[in-house]
């Protein structure tokens, strides 16, 4: 019989057995990520690209597109979409609909591929044609700060040191961090603990474990931090209008270090 993984504050700490699965889930959410950039063009709507994602998620990579039908909490309606798209000033959780691409966007994808029970969940930013100055820079911030967050995975280390590393990189760029939302466990539930916020102090909070499995994905606004919800119950912008930006990876404490689940051989982080 297999070993079960065990439920701590840590959230879920995998087995050897469940660590094999969720390296599965990250590579064929990593591969829906590189499948659909060439997508990504003026002219194309967000509709369109979440149709050719569900497509090869359902289709070629016998998968389950974990946003569709999602619903947190009762207060929310469940989310009608494949994929979370988010342009330009939007923060996260854009719903695909009739909005055309154009020539100066930069948007995020966000993926979660469920298969054989376990999750794979990361995103990036593409762009489209000539990108203002400013949203370029904060996703190059948000890209860093993620990194740097990442870094300080392994075991010993502990959540604030994360938060710490991203918060304190972004603000000393101008940026701001948001703070409503934050990383979280993941493994058989899509969102489990631990909460992994992107800002705090070093040496505060949970301390990581080998076996913990987690997203680290900062929201990072050029302006400042605050947010606006829409009434589609999903959608949060930027309050002030500004250009924001996120990329996110799952990551597995290692006996030594960290390993990014949602990253294919010999691409970039």
């Amino acid at each position: 019989m297999l070993q079960r993984s065990k439920t701590s504050p840590q959230g879920s700490i995998k087995t050897a057995e469940e660590v094999e699965k969720m390296r599965v889930a990250g590579r064929l959410t990593a591969m829906v990520l590189k499948m659909i950039g060439p997508h990504v063009k003026a002219g194309v709507t967000t509709d369109e690209l979440d149709r050719i994602c569900h497509d090869y998620i359902v289709n070629d990579l016998q998968g389950i597109p974990a946003p569709l039908h999602y619903q947190p909490s009762p207060e929310y309606p469940p989310f009608p979409k494949s994929v979370c798209i988010s342009l330009n000033h939007v923060i996260c959780h854009g719903i695909p609909g009739e909005r055309v691409i154009r020539d100066g966007d930069m948007l995020n994808i966000d993926v979660t591929v469920i298969k054989d029970g376990y999750h794979g969940d990361s995103s990036k930013m593409f762009t489209v044609g000539e990108v203002p100055l400013r949203s370029r820079r904060v996703m190059e911030v948000a890209h860093e700060a993620m990194v740097r967050g990442i870094q300080q995975v392994r075991p010993g280390a502990t959540l604030g040191d994360i938060g710490h590393a991203i918060q304190s990189y972004a603000e000393a760029q101008h940026c701001s961090i948001v703070r409503e939302f934050c990383g979280h466990g993941i493994g058989r539930k899509f969102h489990d603990e631990p909460q992994v916020l992107h800002y705090g102090n070093p040496g505060e909070g949970i301390e990581l474990v080998p076996g913990m499995t987690f997203t680290i994905e900062p929201m990072v606004n050029a302006g400042k931090r605050y947010i606006k919800a829409l009434p589609d119950g999903w959608t949060i912008v930027t309050k002030d209008h500004s250009a924001s930006a996120q990329w996110e990876h799952t990551i597995l404490v290692t006996d030594d270090g960290y390993e990014i689940l949602t990253q294919l051989p010999g691409d970039p982080v």
